[in-house]
């Protein structure tokens, strides 16, 4: 028997510059990459990675802190199988502080290295371990910057188009005037043709009366979406949008877990949700997708793919992945791209692996 007993948890704070890469130009995700890693160590040797990409939140030190005064004692001595008994423990003991933000953020982490043990302790990928349903999930090419304008949006569209992709996802909204906005997708819709899809994301920047405003005039366009039109707490805003809109409303990204997500599980306007595994690891999506089916609901996870692939290859209703390219360039096994479609890896465990010169020359000191 391998012994998963927990010996460690190490942290490790990341920070790193963009890849120069043409078509990350105009993204609004800050000037450097800052990631968190924890990896947890069991007795024997075998080790579990997660990690947080956390996009414009400066929060390293908190994350780090928070894990290593509120988390690790709590941890460290029992076994790695405890997944599910080590979550709850997290949430229950951070309850009055937490319920979400920082703290889940933290134990997110936490799940995910966990989660990584045992599935190389099986020796299996942990789309086989959760129970495989398929190998091939569509993905859609996100990024079309709002910072490029019109331009520049329909030529990275075109530009995923011509790699492959049967769908790709548009920016929208704050930029001031929702009508350049109706024009930059009309631009989009001309440069890739009626056949593939358009996601539009709102990225929070309305009312729900300017997102039905703009969103009729949208549909002339035939978007696939509109997501997250209104702030996360605004659950009778995405009630009025989904009602009022032809087109599919989607959000969940910025929710932490099924208690966040309660009101548009109870309310089921909503098809499609985009949980994060940055907010209630893999463990809560899990849970998610299960609630969601229940309701006809299916999931598209917030970025990722490189972990979202397992969660996607291992549920019924998993739709679509979302590949931007973040991350690709640091992982010995980036995510592979198959003609619009992500594979589901057969590594054990999520099978990512930082390259080497990333864990010793980006350390944050």
């Amino acid at each position: 028997m391998t012994d998963l007993t927990i010996r460690e948890l190490r942290t490790t704070l990341l920070r790193l510059p963009w890849p120069e890469d043409p078509w990350l130009h105009g993204h609004p995700l800050g000037p450097q990459r800052e990631l968190v890693v924890v990896e947890v160590v069991t007795q024997s040797g075998l080790t579990g990675m997660g990690y947080l990409h956390l996009l414009t939140l400066p929060l390293q030190r908190t994350i780090a802190t928070c894990i290593e005064d509120a988390m690790a004692p709590r941890i460290l001595g029992r076994s790695a199988t405890e997944v599910e008994g080590i979550w709850q423990d997290l949430w229950r003991s951070t309850l009055t502080g937490g319920r979400g933000g920082v703290t889940m953020m933290a134990q997110s982490a936490i799940d995910i290295a966990l989660w990584d043990v045992l599935g190389k302790a099986a020796g299996l990928p942990l789309h086989r371990l959760w129970g495989h349903v398929r190998g091939r999930i569509p993905a859609y090419g996100s990024g079309c910057f709002r910072g490029t304008l019109g331009e520049g949006m329909a030529a990275k569209a075109k530009h995923f188009a011509s790699q492959g992709y049967r769908a790709i996802k548009m920016q929208a909204a704050h930029i001031g005037d929702w009508r350049q906005d109706v024009r930059n997708l009309r631009m989009v819709r001309d440069a890739v043709g009626p056949d593939v899809e358009i996601m539009i994301d709102i990225n929070m920047g309305w009312t729900a009366d300017q997102a039905i405003i703009a969103g009729r005039a949208f549909q002339d366009y035939d978007p696939y979406w509109i997501e997250e039109p209104v702030l996360p707490d605004d659950f009778a805003g995405y009630l009025r949008c989904a009602e009022a809109l032809t087109t599919r409303v989607v959000g969940g990204e910025t929710h932490f877990g099924r208690a966040d997500l309660k009101p548009v599980l109870e309310n089921p306007r909503l098809p499609i949700l985009q949980p994060d595994p940055m907010r209630g690891g893999l463990t809560e999506l899990r849970k998610i997708a299960t609630v969601a089916e229940t309701w006809g609901m299916t999931i598209a996870p917030h970025l990722f793919p490189e972990l979202n692939v397992h969660l996607l290859a291992s549920i019924p209703n998993g739709l679509w992945a979302e590949q931007m390219g973040l991350l690709d360039d640091l992982w010995v096994h980036p995510p592979q791209i198959e003609d619009g479609h992500i594979l589901a890896p057969e590594r054990p465990g999520h099978g990512l692996e930082f390259k080497p010169d990333v864990l010793k020359d980006f350390v944050v000191r």
